[in-house]
């Protein structure tokens, strides 16, 4: 008896499953396009820089080339850093353009100088249609402080973004009209983190 009873559980499971694959195969019928998109990583939580870095790796393994441009933690010696200028460095541009967070550096005029030349060379290697994918790490946050003109950067990606290349913003509090143009927008949500008991940022798990 018990072995008829699953036997028609097993049966209703399969027929469940049967119409979910059916309708998942009909969805991705439609869904044969391809673009470049305008991705965008923000939010209070962890994992925005994180999640930009996959996605690099991603791309290394499918030998695409790519770069990674620092807006903020460019004095910062990462993991990230080290990993890929040491072991992947033909397949993924590397360029550590900040000086630290705003209350480190304290000097404004140096601030928006660098974040102009990580723009600049941003620009430089979106203009390229051979590097994939670009991430603009931290660019976020020298937008919320008006160190890069938001038109500008909108009017760029809009533009001159070649068709099929992705582009990927990370940082707080990213610009609402950035976040209305973009393809892909995930918002990281905090719902605790070891810094608020005391617990410093550490090697492996924040850089």
């Amino acid at each position: 008896m018990a072995n008829d009873t699953s036997e028609a559980e097993n049966a209703r499971h399969a027929a469940k499953k049967a119409k979910i694959k059916a309708a998942r195969d009909k969805i991705m019928a439609t869904k044969e396009g391809e673009k470049g998109l305008i991705i965008v990583h923000t939010g209070k939580g962890k994992g925005k820089s994180s999640s930009g870095f996959g996605m690099i790796l991603r791309c290394i393994a499918h030998e695409m080339p790519c770069a990674v441009v620092q807006f903020i933690k460019g004095a910062w010696d990462t993991g990230e850093r080290r990993l890929l200028t040491q072991n992947f460095g033909e397949l993924c541009q590397f360029y550590a353009m900040g000086e630290g967070f705003t209350w480190e550096t304290q000097d404004k005029e140096r601030d928006i100088a660098a974040a102009r030349a990580g723009w600049e060379k941003a620009k430089e290697l979106i203009r390229n249609p051979e590097i994939k994918l670009v991430l603009l790490d931290e660019i976020n946050i020298a937008l919320r402080y008006d160190y890069l003109d938001l038109d500008e950067v909108l009017e760029f990606l809009a533009e001159e973004k070649p068709p099929l290349s992705h582009v990927v913003l990370t940082g707080r509090n990213a610009k609402p009209d950035l976040i209305e143009m973009a393809d892909l927008v995930t918002d990281m949500t905090m719902v605790k983190h070891p810094f608020a008991g005391g617990v410093k940022a550490q090697p492996g798990v924040e850089f």
